[in-house]
């Protein structure tokens, strides 16, 4: 989810950095543009970081076991 939302924000600020030739006075759109491109790129690695570290972790399963020493057996529990 997070890579997408980054190459969302990536897409979103070339095109306000590079295609749009609009000006508003209140905010500079290329500055802006910039600023959606470097959030991306940090959304990205970001999500890849907390990715790799999750496919890390080991999970043991634990059985309880133990022999019946009545009926020479094993039993699960």
């Amino acid at each position: 989810m997070a890579i997408g939302s980054g190459i969302f924000l990536i897409v979103l600020g070339a095109i306000l950095t590079f295609a749009l030739n609009a000006s508003v006075d209140a905010i500079n759109l290329g500055i802006v543009g910039w600023i959606c491109m470097i959030a991306g790129f940090a959304a990205i690695v970001i999500s890849l970081i907390v990715n790799a570290q999750r496919s890390n972790t080991t999970h043991r399963e634990v059985r309880d076991e133990h022999v019946d020493e009545h009926q020479n057996r094993r039993v699960e529990g």
